[in-house]
């Protein structure tokens, strides 16, 4: 019978496979990585990702949208304790987002199915780790959409009929990867995902493990801008309607609607602009345009919502062009059960790791997933604060200290803990 992994040992074989895993849409000269989802890079890694599961018995699944699941079953017939991220990126971004709460809830899984093994009679649940599809959102909108199609809050078809901006569908894409399946999961118990936190409030206050306990308010917008198209040099100014001059407007205002609040109760942000016909001597004559709000507090993104609207309406009047919102998607500041928190609280406690309660501002899937099942969030520090960009960093202290708590959270899930 082979002789357990010390903890020394495990730690470096997490560590080993994070540097493999790194290395799928590696960006030269940078520690970061571009591996959309869809794309070559994201097959690359789910087909390596797929092998790792396997080499450690368990058995490897898709389902119609895309996601990924490991499965073990110990306990014939019983549910799932299910944990993991998304190994999907935004372009040119850092290793660490998602990807690491995937390696992590490998390795923690890997571990506790070695001590469920050797003790069968511990075992309530069975085990099964999860990268979900598309969470970033950058190649197909909106973000998360794995796990919104998992938990039903968006519809299969609409899902895969989603296109990029080449026109390529969700369905054509992950087709050509081979990563569509038909996998019904069975019931599951419970969830649980790592993350990193990508702030610095962690690192600040010297925090390692982060007790996720709710997650900000948010309000995202698609805008249409629509104007005429002109020369931009012959055409008198009074006769224009440019949508560019729109989408602008809409753009300062996003940022000046925080200083219209306390500091830190609001964040904004314009992330993509599409113009047409984006010619240099043509007056745009329509401009997509994403924009999002963001609090800790749902009365701020009301009243924040409410005057982002004035502005649309001004921006009409003066500029004389439409705006219309494509698409938008909302929540409110929604906490996570505090039974999860207080099961994190108690393994960071046995483990002797500092942590603490933290609000997450980012989305994640996990913000589906607690609507349905009993769920745990958890954070590792941020170097900096540093996220979606090709210097973001966790140091690998963090990393280790992160599986070791995550596996202590599996470990009392998959013994009943939550159900």
């Amino acid at each position: 019978m082979t002789e357990p992994l010390t903890t020394e040992q495990q730690n470096a074989a997490f560590l080993a496979d994070w540097e493999v895993h790194a290395g799928f849409g590696a960006v030269p000269g940078t520690i970061g990585v571009d591996r959309q989802a869809g794309t070559a890079p994201d097959g690359e890694q789910r087909r390596w990702f797929a092998e790792l599961l396997e080499s450690h018995g368990f058995t490897v699944r898709r389902d119609a949208i895309g996601n990924q699941f490991g499965l073990l079953e110990l306990v014939p017939g019983a549910p799932y304790v299910l944990t993991g991220s998304h190994m999907d990126s935004q372009p040119t971004a850092g290793r660490f987002d998602g990807a690491y709460g995937v390696m992590a809830s490998a390795h923690a899984c890997f571990r506790v199915a070695e001590e469920l093994r050797a003790n069968p009679e511990r075992a309530r649940f069975n085990l099964a780790v999860v990268n979900w599809f598309n969470e970033e959102g950058s190649r197909f909108k909106p973000s998360m959409m794995g796990s919104s199609v998992f938990t039903g809050k968006m519809p299969l078809e609409a899902a895969l009929e989603t296109t990029d901006h080449a026109g390529i569908s969700v369905r054509e894409a992950m087709g050509g990867l081979g990563e569509l399946g038909d996998f019904a999961f069975p019931e599951v118990a419970s969830y649980a995902e790592i993350h990193v936190q990508q702030g610095r409030s962690m690192e600040e206050d010297g925090v390692t493990i982060g007790l996720v306990d709710a997650t900000w308010a948010a309000h995202k917008f698609e805008f249409k801008v629509t104007g005429e198209q002109a020369h931009s040099g012959s055409t008198l100014m009074v006769d224009r309607r440019d949508a560019l001059l729109g989408a602008a407007r809409l753009v300062v205002a996003a940022r000046e609607l925080v200083d219209r609040f306390e500091p830190g109760a609001l964040h904004t942000a314009c992330g993509e602009l599409n113009v047409y016909p984006n010619s240099p001597v043509v007056v745009a004559s329509e401009v997509e345009l994403l924009l999002d709000l963001r609090s800790p507090s749902a009365d701020v993104i009301r009243e924040a919502h409410t005057l982002l609207m004035e502005t649309v309406a001004k921006v009409e009047r003066e500029d004389r062009v439409q705006i219309e919102i494509v698409a938008e998607h909302s929540w409110d500041r929604n906490p996570y059960p505090e039974n999860g928190v207080e099961l994190a609280r108690s393994v960071a406690e046995e483990l002797d790791l500092t942590h603490d309660r933290v609000m997450t501002v980012a989305g994640h899937d996990s913000t589906n997933m607690k609507d349905t099942v009993p769920t745990v969030m958890l954070f590792v520090p941020s170097v900096n604060g540093v996220s979606h960009n090709l210097a973001e960093f966790t140091r690998d202290e963090d990393l280790v200290a992160g599986v070791d708590h995550l596996t202590g959270v599996v470990r009392r899930l998959a013994g009943g803990a939550l159900a």
